[in-house]
């Protein structure tokens, strides 16, 4: 028999592999998280623009409430448009990382399958080989025995005296 090990050629690729795609995938929703916190601490803040603009119009004189409650309103607007923004941008920024996560851990999870498969096919290839080896080498001593029973079976028995 063959002193060759079946065995992949490297022992570990395969854990190497699933820690990687696994630190992707970790690295990819804490960024996406951080996305999201930012993109709140942002609505909060401009929220609380707002509510200070709106409480300084409160406060002037009633003939001048008119305009001002126009511009807090276009402060409003202004504020709800950056904030819908500020959202749609967080959103399609979580969705690239995520599209992109995803696209890795197919291509490593492919990388994964050929290899496994390239493994299986040079299994196959050396168990064949060792077979056939086997194969010639029980009919190579078959052939040889019989010889060997002639030899024996040949020798002439000694007279008794």
């Amino acid at each position: 028999m063959s002193t060759n090990s079946t065995g992949p050629d490297e022992k570990g690729f395969f854990e190497k592999v699933k820690e990687t795609i696994e630190h992707l995938w970790d690295g990819t929703k804490d960024t996406a998280e951080d996305i999201k916190d930012k993109a709140a601490d942002t609505i909060d803040t401009l929220k609380e623009k707002v509510s200070a603009e709106k409480k300084t119009v409160a406060k002037k004189a009633t003939t001048a409430k008119k305009s001002v409650t126009a511009k807090a309103n276009i402060a409003s607007a202004k504020v709800k448009t950056a904030v819908a923004d500020v959202k749609a941008k967080a959103a399609d920024k979580a969705k690239t990382i995520k599209a992109k996560a995803s696209d890795e851990n197919a291509k490593a999870k492919k990388a994964v399958a050929d290899v496994k498969a390239k493994a299986a096919d040079k299994a196959k290839e050396i168990k064949a080989k060792a077979t056939n080896d086997s194969t010639k080498a029980k009919t190579t001593s078959a052939a040889k025995k019989p010889a060997a029973t002639k030899t024996v079976a040949k020798k002439k028995p000694v007279a008794a005296k």
